[in-house]
């Protein structure tokens, strides 16, 4: 699949909440997630393997509330890469602090699956 297609398929996967089921189909075992800073509640900012990730997805929705949430793209940049920006309301639970995200995300492919994801946000 192209960068346009897969960035279709996840981003739809995406708006409807689908997360797990993009991960699953349209990662690559070997993915490499990196977020823009070490995360504050602990966690590494590199991550490697698709369980990884599957882990930080779990992590994520067992300690925030998700209100609403808006994705946007795909963007193309060529065959093998595409951005998404995301828009969430959420409340961590652990702390009751709610706050608006907003992040963009820079998706790159490999044999038609997601090799390398990276996200920028404002911290």
């Amino acid at each position: 699949m192209t960068a346009k297609e897969v960035g279709e398929k996840l981003v739809g996967y995406c708006r409807e909440g689908r997360n797990v089921d993009a991960i699953n189909e349209l990662y690559a075992d070997d993915i490499v997630s990196i977020e823009a800073m070490e995360p504050p509640e602990g966690g590494a900012r590199r991550m490697e393997g698709k369980e990884a990730i599957l882990g930080k997805n779990r992590w994520w929705a067992e300690n925030h509330e998700v209100h609403s949430g808006e994705a946007s793209g795909p963007f193309p940049h060529g065959d093998d890469q595409f951005a998404a920006i995301f828009r969430y309301d959420v409340t961590n639970k652990p702390s009751g602090q709610r706050f608006m995200m907003e992040e963009v995300a820079v998706y790159t492919l490999r044999d038609g699956k997601v090799a390398q994801e990276e996200f920028f946000y404002m911290f």
